[in-house]
């Protein structure tokens, strides 16, 4: 499977959400829950695991609905911010912080667009 790469450079088609969506695996949704209830301080359900990625006509977690560098890609009209002129804004601080092969992936992208 070709990867999937979500706007902010993570990989889709690595992401547990996306994972047990595709397997339809109620215990890897579980154990996603819990996993990011306990990371983001909140209370994420085990149903609300589906995703079939970022720039999919499918489900997706509903945080990604919410994204606003979901919401500023598809604004411009891009595969992902790595094809941004502006490329890298401070939208992307906190992906790069929690994920630093978000910002190698993107940054790779952006040299190679020229």
């Amino acid at each position: 499977m070709d990867p999937m790469i979500a706007y902010c450079g993570l990989t889709c088609t690595e992401c547990p959400a996306y994972l047990a969506t595709q397997a339809d695996d109620d215990q890897l949704r579980a154990k996603t829950a819990a996993m990011w209830s306990e990371y983001f301080k909140g209370t994420i359900p085990p149903e609300s695991i589906n995703c079939t990625g970022c720039s999919s006509d499918g489900p997706r977690f509903s945080h990604c609905d919410m994204c606003e560098i979901r919401a500023c890609a598809i604004g411009r009209n891009l595969l992902n911010c790595g094809h941004c002129d502006e490329f890298a804004c401070s939208k992307l601080d906190f992906i790069f912080e929690s994920a630093p092969a978000a910002k190698e992936l993107l940054e790779k992208i952006h040299a190679e667009r020229g």
